[in-house]
């Protein structure tokens, strides 16, 4: 009997696999498009052909409707534009996703009556003292009336609801019943680190302002999101990410996750129900213990570990807690961080690390370069994210070690303050066409979502125009890219950053299906228009992720 019943298994697996062999077999043909295939050439092409999720054959139309199956879903593009799958190499994607269903967003938002409309909408939907939480991804530039909200205009919206609103990693503004809550009513009520913003006649605004993890800690008082919301609000964000023509992520870790923050992630992988490609890192979560719990996280977690839906990526963006925005690290500091360096690059994991500054940049390559005397960085695909106002130096040696740059677009929404801090190097921030020449390896990407939007496009916009939200220029016509370098930084440069080079990042014969089809022509569009623009088409490995407009019928196949 037990024979019996393990033939009779086996051959309901083959049959199984049989039916799913058959269901892959479905070709999928894209025809009568735009489609930039990225390749070396740069060439264009009319008709794409997807089987089994890989690319089996790009051309003309009419050849390829020949060499599609006679089953095969067969897509008119109405001549729109295809390009590959955008990779957002920078993203705390999985921090976003766990709140993400229980947040009000302002991306987009172009003044403060529609950012309180959206509060308002929140309001009325909400249970009864539920938070209403605007955790970031906007600045008071981009408002019409140039300003913050205030306390009246949030009490107003939130109708009755404790509301946070953060500001970057700088300040949050916070309503009566939310103060109550956390029982701030005074000075001598403020959490360690954070201060009470009056206005000139002495009154407090309900602004609290501070450091990064001041304003951090202020954030993780908020009510925890459940085990179901999380999972509902990581399916939800990596949706809109789809809804921008995103396919892929890297997610840098950070300095305020949990090992259990990434359960949501997980269990999505379990479900089959991912819809972007994930590659994430990881971090010590306790001050001083880093390197002791880096070890004991990755024992059994090689570099590289998963599929190609989920894999681990190595260790960042936080590597020591004493270097997280240190700009004058003692030499004990530097040493504690090269103790984890040279622990990551012996196991052969790829690093990335958060640097901002510049006037700083060179204790990190001198610890890297430490390193590197010892365990040789090239191949390991080592990163810098930030360093917005790098200097052609500091790109040379990161260029000698074989460590890649991590560009966002934090720019976009450049501070006042922020702009006077690097008035030297306006024209030149960030030096993209110089990183070019040099051959740095590149990588775009957001930032998202607390500090920036999360929309690839503004990102894009911002490459090719040096432009804060409001028309400030931060970089000229001699640090600009074209439209096409800046696209590859978004494709092949990210991709290169998740070892997936030879499999994602263009639209070539046996590449991954990861493409979007878009609502406006990317590469003809007035530049300052590209930030409007979105898929009506996303697919990943073959499948369809997301449709609207004219492709709405194809959701769900």
């Amino acid at each position: 009997m037990p024979a019996r019943k393990g033939i009779a298994a086996a051959l309901l697996l083959a049959a199984t696999l049989a039916l799913a062999t058959a269901a892959q077999a479905r070709d999928l043909l894209l025809f009568n498009g735009r489609i930039a295939t990225q390749d070396a050439k740069g060439s264009f092409t009319q008709a794409l052909l997807v089987r089994d999720g890989r690319i089996a054959a790009t051309g003309t139309t009419q050849d390829l409707r020949r060499r599609a199956g006679a089953d095969a879903t067969r897509i008119d593009l109405g001549g729109r534009t295809v390009i590959p799958g955008l990779i957002d190499s920078h993203i705390h994607a999985i921090r976003a996703g766990r709140t993400f269903a229980t947040e009000v967003n302002w991306i987009g938002a172009t003044s403060i009556v529609e950012a309180m409309e959206r509060i308002a909408a929140a309001a009325r939907s909400a249970p009864e003292n539920a938070w209403l939480v605007v955790a970031g991804g906007w600045t008071p530039q981009q408002f019409a009336e140039g300003r913050r909200p205030t306390q009246a205009e949030l009490i107003s919206a939130a109708q009755g609801h404790p509301a946070y609103v953060q500001l970057f990693y700088r300040a949050a503004l916070l309503t009566p019943q939310a103060l109550e809550e956390w029982g701030i009513s005074n000075d001598d009520d403020a959490p360690p680190g954070l201060r009470l913003e009056r206005e000139d006649d002495g009154a407090l605004n309900g602004w609290l302002a501070g450091d990064t993890p001041s304003i951090t800690r202020l954030f993780e008082r908020l009510p925890p999101a459940g085990v179901a919301a999380a999972r509902e609000g990581t399916k939800a964000f990596f949706h809109e990410l789809n809804r921008y023509g995103v396919t892929g992520v890297i997610d840098p870790g950070g300095f305020n996750l949990t090992p259990q923050d990434y359960d949501a992630v997980f269990a999505l992988h379990r479900d089959n129900a991912l819809t972007l490609r994930v590659a994430y890192s990881i971090c010590g979560p306790t001050p001083g213990k880093e390197l002791e719990e880096l070890k004991a996280l990755t024992q059994f977690l090689p570099m590289g570990a998963g599929d190609d839906m989920l894999r681990f990526n190595g260790v960042g963006e936080r590597i020591t807690w004493a270097m997280y925005n240190n700009d004058a690290p003692t030499l004990a500091q530097q040493n504690a961080f090269v103790d984890v360096a040279r622990w990551a690059a012996g196991r052969g994991l790829a690093l990335t690390v958060h640097w901002n500054n510049e006037r700083s940049a060179h204790y990190l390559l001198d610890m890297f370069e430490r390193v590197n005397a010892e365990t040789p960085l090239a191949g390991l695909r080592w990163s810098v994210a930030h360093l917005h106002d790098a200097s052609p130096a500091s790109l040379a040696r990161m260029k000698a070690l074989g460590v890649g740059w991590l560009m966002q677009d934090a720019m976009y929404f450049a501070a006042p303050s922020f702009i006077r801090e690097r008035a030297q190097t306006l024209g030149v921030t960030p030096p993209i066409a110089s990183a070019l020449r040099l051959g740095v390896q590149i990588g775009g990407g957001t930032d998202a979502h607390r500090v920036m939007s999360y929309n690839p496009f503004i990102a894009l916009q911002w490459m090719l125009d040096g432009k804060t939200v409001d028309g400030v220029s931060t970089r000229g016509p001699a640090e600009t890219p074209t439209r096409e370098e800046a696209l590859r930084i978004w494709t092949q440069g990210s991709a290169w950053f998740a070892f997936d080079e030879d499999k994602r990042g263009s639209l070539e014969a046996g590449k991954f299906a990861d493409l979007a089809v878009l609502s406006q022509d990317y590469f003809s569009v007035p530049v300052g228009s590209i930030g409007t623009t979105e898929s009506l088409l996303t697919i990943v490995g073959g499948r369809i992720v997301h449709a609207a407009g004219p492709f709405a019928s194809l959701a769900g196949r």
